[in-house]
């Protein structure tokens, strides 16, 4: 499998190990995202342990700890006794030289003894820390990750060299796994997969989209087929409450109020389960890009945030039974076919906004980029620049039509409704289309210096 992208991740890694004093590196980031393909990449020509924790009793995965370690330095004595406890195995590999010492799923730790996070500090304080070990400490519950070893209440807080958050891929390096698709063809895939590599994996590059819809997804045996309900049921207690949760916000509940009233849980338990799903990047809270506090604005809305969680609760999780009763080209021809259009429609909407946040020349460079809505109006894609008092509007249109001039008049007439800046604010207009503009637009387009890309155009 050719690893794709992390080059900056990577040479992080590779120049902390250069540096021979002792580190202790944090990595974290949702399921799938590709945390442990990273480091294995990074030590795959170095001494190395690798332990993947699991929910067994501490003791039983200190004993596969303990293989591991004598595995890698042939001593018997440790295979056949192991360490009695995490302090002999601080001690053990102190003098070991510089050796990468990575421990995935380390939250696992963390439920099988409390006091974990306090062992790790006193073991790093005491042995470690003027060793020349590379510790590096992996998590998929990122909540967990920022509150047990990255949080200022932690025990480990302040012991870290360097943490990475690991996100999913963008819609660019996301296509390098189908480099032979344009990017209005890649379009649809990317805005059912997101950018997750071990999703991306799963579909076949030469196939067409329904193809790889019907064989990959709705079908039971499937990889993806029960993703999202395992991994709500690997990382929560209540995943059925959850699910309700998801539910309603693929159903247009994105107000915490429409989200109560959809569910029937109480105010409290709704803002604790939008809480945890927005700490696992499943959802996020959105605000206009203007709102001067994203924590006050009474604004926010809820969205999936995840792609394949927000398609999987779109069409497979209300349309199980159809797919149990192998009515898959049924629901395929009047369910997903007439909607994936303006389902692909917000993920276009998205890459659009990530293209303009890499910048747009050298002289168009924006502080923040987002959305914008009021009761009255929406803009796709509103960009901020402070230092000049410039902003940019901008409308993406994922149509099967070309972009005529009208959506540019209407765009005109929303602008004003965007209170920003100071007087004489630098305005700038952007259009992006899925099959191009019309000749008259053009001609606008270039007498105004308008802005005007296709999806193809977006590189």
């Amino acid at each position: 499998m050719t690893f794709i992208n992390r080059v900056r991740e990577l040479e992080f890694l590779n120049k902390s190990y250069k540096e021979k004093q002792s580190q202790f590196i944090v990595i974290y980031g949702k399921r799938r995202v590709g945390k442990t393909e990273l480091v294995k990449q990074f030590f795959k020509d170095i001494p190395h342990i690798y332990f993947l924790a699991d929910k067994a009793p501490e003791r039983e995965q200190l004993q596969m700890l303990s293989e591991k370690v004598g595995l890698l330095f042939n001593d018997e004595l440790l295979l056949s006794r192991g360490f009695g406890n995490w302090h002999d195995f601080f001690r053990y590999i102190k003098g070991k030289g510089r050796i990468i010492i990575t421990i995935d799923e380390f939250p696992f730790l963390v439920e099988a003894n409390k006091a974990v996070p306090s062992i790790f500090q006193k073991g790093w304080d005491e042995e470690l820390k003027d060793s020349k070990i590379f510790l590096i400490l992996l998590g998929s519950s990122i909540g967990m990750m920022e509150t047990e070893v990255l949080g200022y209440k932690s025990p480990l807080f302040g012991r870290r060299t360097g943490q990475l958050l690991i996100e999913s891929l963008n819609f660019w390096d996301s296509k390098k796994f189908f480099p032979g698709k344009s990017n209005e063809e890649f379009m649809h895939t990317y805005a059912i997969l997101g950018g997750t590599p071990a999703y991306l994996l799963q579909f076949d590059p030469l196939a067409d989209i329904w193809k790889n819809i019907k064989s990959k997804i709705l079908t039971p045996e499937a990889y993806l087929f029960s993703e999202p309900e395992f991994i709500l049921r690997e990382e929560l207690r209540e995943p059925r409450n959850y699910s309700s949760i998801l539910r309603a916000i693929s159903m247009g509940k994105t107000r915490a109020s429409e989200i109560i009233n959809e569910t029937g849980f109480e105010k409290n338990m709704v803002g604790k389960y939008l809480s945890v799903l927005t700490d696992l990047r499943i959802i996020k809270r959105e605000v206009p890009v203007i709102e001067k506090s994203f924590e006050k604005s009474k604004k926010g809305i809820y969205l999936i945030y995840d792609n394949y969680f927000r398609f999987w609760f779109n069409f497979v999780f209300p349309n199980k039974s159809f797919i149990e009763e192998g009515e898959v080209d049924y629901l395929i021809k009047n369910k997903v076919r007439p909607n994936i259009d303006i389902f692909a429609s917000y993920a276009f909407e998205e890459v659009c906004r990530s293209f303009v946040k890499k910048g747009l020349g050298d002289r168009m460079r924006f502080n923040k980029v987002g959305r914008w809505w009021s009761k009255d109006a929406e803009i796709d894609v509103v960009a901020v620049n402070e230092d000049d008092n410039s902003v940019l509007f901008g409308e993406a249109k994922w149509s099967t039509r070309k972009i005529g001039i009208d959506v540019l008049s209407d765009l005109k007439k929303k602008a004003p409704m965007v209170e920003w800046g100071k007087k004489n604010r630098k305005e700038t207009y952007a259009l992006f289309s899925r099959k191009g503009f019309t000749e008259e637009l053009k001609s606008v387009a270039d007498k105004e210096k308008i802005i005007l890309r296709t999806i193809d155009e977006m590189i």
